[in-house]
């Protein structure tokens, strides 16, 4: 379990992935190398699985930013899974509830979501939202 310590390190790992140990130490009152020590042992433990950025998609273009709930046929999902798995799915949700799927996704354009709509309608049911705004 992690500490209140970690809990600051993750906290502040998470606003900037790419800080430097010397400066997080600073802020989480440790040495670097403490500080340095502390994310190890937080990925040696499973705690932190990776490092990862954030894309401004409107600036590569993805304007259209959808979500996909996904009602299947049958049981056997596998076609579903590999068609999807060949596509631009920036997530993929199994889920409980509305759906069995829930599909977050962005298109450059309106024919591209219209491409995939129609492959996917091949295996499956949906039901699609686009988002108007984010926060």
């Amino acid at each position: 379990m992690p500490d209140a310590t970690d809990l600051k390190i993750i906290g502040e790992l998470r606003k900037n992935g790419r800080i430097t140990m010397k400066e997080l130490g600073k802020k989480v009152h440790l040495t670097g190398q403490a500080a340095s020590a502390r994310v190890l042992k937080l990925e040696e433990e499973g705690i932190i699985e990776g490092y990862t950025i954030h894309v401004n998609d409107q600036k590569t273009g993805k304007l259209i930013h959808a979500f996909i709930n996904v009602y299947t046929r049958n049981q056997n999902h596998k076609p579903l899974l590999e068609f999807i798995d060949k596509k631009d799915v920036s997530s993929l949700y199994k889920i409980s509830g509305e759906g069995c799927y829930l599909i977050e996704c962005k298109f450059h354009k309106n024919e591209d979501l219209d491409e995939f709509l129609n492959g996917l309608n091949l295996y499956a049911n949906y039901k699609l939202s686009i988002v108007i705004k984010s926060s």
